[in-house]
Parts: C-alpha cells; structure tokens; sequence
C-alpha cells in the first residue's frame, strides 16, 4: 500500500513539473552596496531598480554596510547573498565572482620637478589622500605598498584631505604627493592630476611601480596595467608617456554555495542592465565580465556565471529548463524503479497468497485419514496458519483475504468432519475405510 502511494506521488509530481516551470525561476537576494555617499552606492542601487523591470523574478534587497571590508565579511557570515567588494582587501573565503565593476588605478600624483621618481623616496614626506568613502582602504593600501619597498607606514604622514584642498597642500608644501585610486575616467585620479595642475601651475607627473608584477604576484589583488598617455589629462597630456602602474578591482561576487541557476540569471541581470545604469552613473559602462581563462584567481569565476558566459545569452528560464529536463529524468528512473518494486512485491504477495491456500488444503486433505492424535496436530498447524495469514497484511485485504477465508474454512471443517465420524463411532481405527463391524 504506501509503495503504490508513493508511486502515485512522484507520478503526480512528474506531471505538475510543467506547471512549476514557470514559478521557478524565483528568488530574493540581499547585496550589499557601497558605502553610502559613494558611487558604488549609486550604481547597486540603481542595479537593483532596473533588475526589477528586466527580471522581476530575481528581486534584489540592498544591504548598507559601513565598509567594504564588512562587505566581505556580511558575505562570509551569510548576511547576505552578493557583495560589492575591492580586490586589495581581504576577500570573502567563499567568494566568487558574477562581474568586475570598475578597475581603479592606483596613481601616485607629482607636482612638476619632483626630487621623488621611486616609491621609497616619500620616506620622511607626506602624502594627501583624498577624502570621502574609501580614504581608510586607501591609506591602508598605501601603507601595504610602502611596506613592500622597505619603508614602515609610520615615516610617511598621511593627510585626508577634501578635492579643494589637494591643491592648496602641494602648493604649499604640506604634502610631496596625492595618492589617489581612481578609474581612468571621471574621478579621484583625474581630480587628483587637476588640483595639482592649477597649483603648481605646469604638468603634474605619475610615480611609474617598475616591480608592479613583483608586487602582483605577493599581492593577487592589486593587478598591473599600463597607463596610456593623456589617460588622466589631454593637453598637456598626463601621463606624457605610459606609464607602468596597479590596478584595484571593485567585484560583484556571490557565495561558491549559490546555484548555478541564479547566479546565472544574477549575471545576466547585469550586463543587460549595462546600458541602463550608464545614465545612473557614469561608472556603469565599465562593468566587464570576468576572466575565465586566468590561472589562480583570487576570486574564481561562478561555475553558474562562467556556464552563462560560454553559452551566451541564455535567459533563465532557459537554464530553469535544463534542470527541469534533468529533474524529469530522475523523477522518471525514480518512478519506474517504483515500478518495478512495487511488480516485484506484488509477485511475492501473489506466491505467498498461493502456498498458504495450498497447505490449507492439504491440511484439509490429510484431515480426512487422521486419527485422534494427527487431528490434534493438524489443529495446531492450522491455528499457527491463521495467525500467520492475520499478520500478513497483503493475505487480508480483497479477494485475498475471501480466497484465503475459503481455504481456512474448508480445513476446519475437513478436521471437525473427521473428529465428528470419529466421535460417532463410524470409525474403529484412525485408518481409511474401517467400518464398524468390519472383519477380517
């Protein structure tokens, strides 16, 4: 009975699969965003709108953290399911990326006929950085990178200061340099080589990081480019030659625990939404995808955002077919396994209904010869038959249980009858066909 109940389930669930399909594809993620006030901010907050118009399914609730590095550990905790995070960081041990935001260059701003032309040589100095959201991971990269040529954060004198201050500093020599992470676009980097430029009067000049692979390969987060020339000022330009610098990556990542299906249908999400967000903030448009190919990332590509990028524009309703169609596989081998066992019992009930009707009737058979004693034993043996038959649930329900009624009843009577002749005197001995008066 409950293997047939379960055989009916998973039949039914078999057939409301296509029913399901549609409500699938549904999820409500928790993403942290940037510090408020930042462009971050801006661009997750504005993602979330426009992912509610293209993909209503996959509903994203921002999630305001104090800091990036509290990002990555909301995410680690389980907080929440996306994390806006930056590569120079310590990273979320269970983080893998959906897309890469923004790269920021690391740009380390001189004013013209600086004595400074290496890293080592702001030892004794001091450095302005520029205020705002980031100025506390900014200062701490920068104390990363003066660690790494020999020289300890504390002989370099950081100043936060605000964009209208730079200037005045470099021009009055309260600081050798701006240290500033920005995009090669709007932002802190080209405000950076501007305040410099209107305070010195001439052409402000980049630090190159000759080591920048060296420090790459101790430091996986911070990645090396090569700045073009004019990328932070066209005329003059700024640089005036390429430069060799670092880059920081701003990452939106998930935990490796996310299926595929939505980290999928999250990534999707965003590089469609690309275009939207531009008129949001002017960052958008550089949101790339990751680098499948890359060799020891620090934070791998999701398995579910990496099968999205091989396979092009795959919707996720598209993807929500594939495990369907595999669902319906393993609902179908579950369902004729089912079968199957269910055959086979029904063989055995079948067998067993059989040998127990078989020895009713030779106990009834063998009843018809018995004396005194062999009836006393075939008593017994049809007592333990019955209790055996009212245990056996599958010999007590419908025409099982009147076939093997029949064959009880039919044994009883064959013992009653004999003992009955006996009793009577119709029998002088337990043998067959002694009458009385018989003779030899």
């Amino acid at each position: 009975m409950i293997l047939r109940a379960t055989a009916g389930l998973l039949g039914l669930a078999g057939l409301t699969v296509a029913a399901l399909y549609v409500g699938l594809a549904h999820a409500e993620l928790r993403v942290t965003t940037g510090p408020p006030g930042s462009a971050l901010h801006r661009l997750i907050a504005a993602f979330a709108a426009a992912n509610a118009r293209l993909h209503p399914r996959v509903r994203l609730l921002p999630v305001e953290e104090p800091s990036l590095a509290e990002n990555a550990r909301a995410l680690e905790a389980g907080r929440v399911d996306l994390a806006v995070i930056r590569s120079d960081l310590p990273p979320p041990a269970n983080g893998q990326t959906v897309a890469v935001l923004r790269r920021d260059v690391v740009a380390v701003v001189l004013p013209p006929h600086s004595p400074v032309t290496h890293l080592s040589q702001l030892a004794g100095r001091a450095v302005a950085i520029p205020a705002g959201p980031f100025q506390a991971d900014d200062a701490r990269l920068l104390a990363l990178l003066l660690d790494y040529v020999g020289v300890p954060g504390t002989r370099v004198e950081t100043l936060f200061l605000d964009p209208p201050a730079l200037g005045r500093a470099i021009r009055d020599q309260r600081a050798a340099a701006i240290f500033a992470v920005g995009p090669i676009g709007p932002g802190q980097a080209v405000d950076a080589v501007a305040a410099v430029a209107r305070a010195s009067r001439g052409t402000p000049t980049l630090l190159a990081f000759d080591e920048g692979e060296a420090i790459h390969r101790r430091h996986p987060g911070l990645e090396t480019i090569e700045v073009p020339v004019g990328a932070f000022r066209g005329q003059p330009a700024v640089p005036a030659a390429s430069v060799d610098s670092l880059v920081v990556t701003y990452r939106l990542v998930v935990g490796r625990s996310m299926l595929d299906i939505v980290a999928a249908a999250v990534a999707r999400s965003v590089f469609t939404a690309r275009g939207m967000l531009t008129a949001a903030t002017p960052f958008a448009d550089q949101i790339e995808a990751p680098d499948l190919d890359e060799k020891a990332p620090l934070l791998p590509v999701h398995p579910g955002v990496a099968a999205y990028l091989n396979n092009g524009d795959q919707s996720f309703f598209d993807t929500s077919q594939n495990y369907l169609y595999l669902g319906g596989i393993g609902l179908s081998l579950a369902g004729s396994a089912l079968a199957l066992a269910v055959s086979h019992g029904h063989r055995r009930r079948v067998a067993r209904e059989r040998r127990l009707v078989k020895r009713l009737v030779a106990l009834a058979d063998q009843a018809g010869s018995a004396d005194r004693a062999g009836l006393e034993a075939l008593t017994r043996d049809l007592r333990r038959l019955v209790g055996a038959a009212l245990r056996d649930e599958t010999v007590t329900e419908g025409g099982a249980a009147a076939l093997t009624g029949t064959a009880i009843a039919h044994a009883r009577e064959a013992i009653q009858d004999r003992l009955g002749a006996l009793d009577r005197g119709e029998i002088r001995s337990g043998r067959p066909g002694d009458r009385p008066g018989a003779g030899p």
